[in-house]
């Protein structure tokens, strides 16, 4: 039995990734986890910074100027059902 301890950094999608020690990559392995945020940092949601959402809303007006994304998505109808085939959209032909 190993005991690993390890501060882990969330991937965009919520889950971490434990590297393992050369003896455990074979086979299963069992895990118990005790999860708690790292120095004393809050496990909520970053908050955007006024500086960030004015960056972000300068890129949509520059992105607006040239046009949009009508080369690239010349339809967006048909976009977005094309990327959701899974199920209709509620409320939708």
């Amino acid at each position: 039995m190993s005991t690993i301890t390890a501060i882990l950094e969330a991937d965009a999608d919520g889950t971490l990734h434990l590297p393992l020690p050369a003896e455990l990559r074979h086979g299963k392995i069992v895990v118990t986890a005790t999860l708690q945020a790292a120095n004393g940092t809050s496990p909520s949601v970053p908050q955007a910074t006024p500086e960030m959402l004015r960056r972000r809303q300068e890129a949509l007006h520059k992105l607006r100027a040239l046009g949009g994304l009508r080369d690239v998505i010349p339809d967006p109808l048909m976009w977005q059902r094309e990327m959701r085939q899974d199920r209709p959209l509620p409320g939708r032909d």
